[in-house]
């Protein structure tokens, strides 16, 4: 089995080390990700500027090889199929920080995922919580990240469907299979003045959330691993007969 690894913290950062050489037990493992962090840039992907693929011996990864690119976890994902071959199975991770409810759409990580899951490559995300960042163990949600990985490897995803995993702060207490909670980033904006007295603008935020029975973040903080299937088919389609009677009368 083939795997490409990627994610959003850049191809230096400790959970992608931990992801990549535990996905060795499962089979041929490589490494793109971007070259330095790209965390929030959600499923972008670069058009208007050539993009650099480059082998780096730097990231502490040998025998597993790794390839930076200056560019997005999406495009990273693009470049590695379209590069080193066709993969069985894509895992971006593990990212520095949970990726739950509705801030999926802005996480670079999850983007990897998608970016997979679009071409048709059974995908999955990996989060821990960090709590203060001190300590980050991401060892026990490697060794879950494998028996996972396994099973997807094995069973497959349904069309368009990928899986949305977050470890919690500990070693997990064991797996929820979880919906959306609303956790999200409380978007606030700071203004601030440079020094020709010009105004400048910081989009900042706390993040927040109710922790609701059967959802990701009510999980995670109770100390589980958490596991969201996530469908890349945004339609409302229970919203659809209303809006034919409304429109196509």
């Amino acid at each position: 089995m083939k795997i490409l690894v990627t994610n959003d913290d850049g191809i230096f950062s400790p959970g992608i080390k931990a992801l990549a050489r535990a996905m060795s037990a499962l089979g041929e493992v490589y490494v793109v990700a971007p070259d330095v962090e790209q965390s929030a840039v959600g499923h972008g992907i670069t058009v208007r500027r050539p993009l650099r693929f480059k082998h780096t011996a730097a990231a502490g990864l040998d025998p597993i090889p790794a390839y930076r690119v200056d560019g997005t976890p999406a495009d990273c994902v693009v470049l590695g199929v379209h590069l080193l071959g066709r993969p069985d199975l894509v895992v971006s991770g593990i990212n520095i920080g949970v990726n739950l409810g509705l801030d999926l759409t802005h996480s670079g990580t999850v983007a990897g995922a998608i970016e997979g899951t679009s071409i048709g490559i059974p995908s999955i995300a990996f989060s821990l919580d960090v709590g203060s960042r001190n300590g980050m163990d991401f060892e026990p949600g490697a060794a879950e990240a494998v028996r996972i990985a396994r099973w997807v490897a094995e069973h497959g995803l349904p069309e368009k469907v990928f899986l949305n995993v977050n470890f919690p702060v500990n070693a997990p207490r064991g797996v929820r299979i979880t919906e959306l909670s609303t956790h999200h980033y409380e978007d606030t904006v700071v203004e601030r003045v440079d020094p020709n007295g010009v105004p400048y603008y910081w989009i900042a935020g706390k993040p927040t959330g109710s922790e609701d029975p059967g959802t990701d973040l009510w999980a995670v903080r109770d100390g589980y691993t958490s596991i969201t299937p996530i469908s890349l088919d945004l339609a409302e389609h229970g919203f659809m007969p209303a809006l034919r009677a409304a429109f196509e009368g």
